[in-house]
């Protein structure tokens, strides 16, 4: 059975790529499983910089393939913020709470613009390769958090073509139009060329 470490705490991140890559019979480990890797501070200035940061370092002490990601909200009235700063938008201490309250309050009243975009970048690393696969969701900042299910800004987007948030629809519904389910698919697409090769 082939092994990918990925490199996250975060449950809903890594229950998210578990639900792709489990059943293409990978056994799956992550920083949840070896809570002695110290924290890696992500000081790319890129998406892409900061999921390759995550998977070498990680790589280093586990030794085998290594799945990173880095993923953030783009809204455009704030020029892209918080971008690479999404998790940690409202500063030391940060929560997804306090990520969406300041991210609402800096948006305001504001109806004319509210577009924004999730972007996921997701880095994977062999100790000699590094491949990386992207994946984009349009939609809309609301209002007001909506909905229990997600993380992250997850209450407060509403991809186009849907009248609920990401939270709202539940992870199955999620997972096809995600970004992050976009990088997956594209991750899954490839791990399967290379198992017919």
């Amino acid at each position: 059975m082939k092994k990918i470490f990925i490199a996250s705490t975060n449950k809903g991140k890594i229950s998210e790529i578990r639900s792709y890559l489990a059943p293409m019979g990978y056994e799956l480990f992550s920083l949840l499983d070896n809570p002695g890797i110290p924290d890696i501070e992500e000081t790319g200035l890129t998406f892409e910089e900061n999921a390759l940061i995550k998977a070498k370092a990680v790589f280093d002490v586990v030794k085998i393939p290594v799945l990173a990601d880095d993923s953030g909200l783009e809204v455009d009235l704030l020029g892209g913020r918080p971008g690479v700063y999404s998790a940690r938008y409202s500063g030391e201490g940060a929560t997804d709470e306090k990520n969406v309250t300041k991210l609402l309050n800096e948006l305001g009243d504001n109806v004319k613009n509210r577009t924004a975009r999730f972007r996921c970048v997701i880095a994977l690393y062999d100790g000699m390769n590094e491949r990386f696969f992207d994946g984009v969701c349009e939609g809309n900042i609301t209002f007001h958090p909506k909905g229990k299910d997600g993380f992250g800004y997850d209450p407060v987007f509403m991809p186009i073509g849907y009248q609920q948030t990401f939270s709202e629809l539940g992870v199955d519904v999620k997972n096809t139009i995600s970004h992050r389910g976009k990088a997956l698919l594209s991750l899954v697409k490839f791990l399967e060329l290379e198992n017919t090769m």
